[in-house]
């Protein structure tokens, strides 16, 4: 497991997992796209990714190899369907892919004119709202989800999303507990929005539940962005290196990776080159009709600190073979 990616996300088991939508998996496996920029010739693929989505027997949703699939091969692509910079890199990456980007300012900044008109709808929203109280509990909090509702509240406004965007991600009970620690935050994200002058109409989806809702379903799938290199040859040039948290330059949430469970051996793994756009690439041969997992933590921890990080993380205690053999 590079140590790249060692802060993936995690996806917690629940008893009852909810049930497969196979007209929305074929969706997300017809629209993931093999050739993204600066993917080798040798990476690149025709036609669909060869893997499919299934129920496993205890970890629910899963992804399965539908062919075999060579060491070092490219599996798919994904473009995040929400993302955000860190509240350290808003002048440091491009508000909108993530894209590191060289900025004096300290106020969002895009890496190009497509980005810039890409996020134009939802950022015209944002702008309209003074901000400062949010992301001053974010900062005081360490917090960096709500963020992401923020961003996907700013995108239900303006039209550019459904306020059912999540639904179809694994979803997370929230306890009392974690409610009342939501509350600040729901709080001030209605106060924001109540000052910007936005149409009672454009904001009725903007309920507790929703808020409470959808920030449990980031928080158990969202992936750290960790690096965004300028080409594949720095990534594994920069693969021995221990990676700082300042190399996170923010934090995404994807359809397809989102469905893959987790493993303390893994036979894929994750990496980010340039920007956000998810480069899912075997680690080892995979066989035909084989699951597909990928390490949601840094796979050198030792068997305590693994289950310890990944039981209060992600919920669940981890029964992979590397686990059950003490390793």
């Amino acid at each position: 497991m590079s140590r790249l990616v060692r802060y993936c996300r995690g996806l917690p088991r629940f008893p009852n997992p909810p049930p497969v939508k196979p007209q929305l998996l074929a969706l997300n496996l017809s629209t993931t796209s093999s050739t993204a920029e600066n993917v080798t010739p040798a990476d690149r693929m025709a036609g669909p990714p060869p893997i499919r989505v299934d129920l496993t027997e205890s970890a629910g949703r899963g992804v399965f190899a539908s062919r075999r699939i060579g060491a070092g091969e490219l599996i798919h692509t994904a473009k995040p369907v929400l993302c955000h910079p860190s509240l350290s890199s808003i002048s440091a990456a491009c508000y909108f892919c993530l894209r590191k980007v060289i900025s004096e300012g300290q106020s969002p900044t895009f890496c190009s004119r497509k980005c810039e008109d890409s996020a134009k709808v939802f950022y015209d929203v944002e702008k309209k709202a003074d901000w400062s109280e949010f992301d001053a509990y974010c900062r005081s909090q360490g917090l960096k989800y709500p963020q992401m509702v923020k961003r996907l509240a700013c995108q239900v406004i303006s039209g550019a999303a459904s306020a059912e965007l999540l639904d179809i991600l694994q979803p997370a009970s929230v306890s009392a507990e974690m409610a009342l620690m939501m509350e600040e935050g729901y709080g001030s994200l209605r106060r924001a929005l109540s000052g910007a002058n936005i149409p009672d109409g454009k904001t009725t989806f903007l309920s507790r539940e929703w808020y409470y809702g959808v920030l449990a379903r980031i928080r158990i799938n969202a992936f750290r962005i960790e690096l965004a290199l300028s080409s594949y040859e720095d990534l594994l040039s920069s693969a021995a290196a221990c990676v700082e948290a300042e190399a996170a330059v923010g934090n995404a949430v994807y359809m397809l990776p989102s469905f893959y469970n987790h493993d303390c051996d893994p036979n894929a793994h994750i990496v980010w080159i340039e920007n956000a756009e998810a480069k899912l690439k075997a680690l080892r041969d995979i066989e035909a009709d084989e699951e597909l997992r990928i390490c949601y933590i840094d796979a050198s921890l030792d068997h305590d600190a693994r289950q310890t990080v990944l039981l209060q993380g992600f919920g669940f205690k981890c029964n992979c073979p590397r686990c059950l053999s003490g390793d």
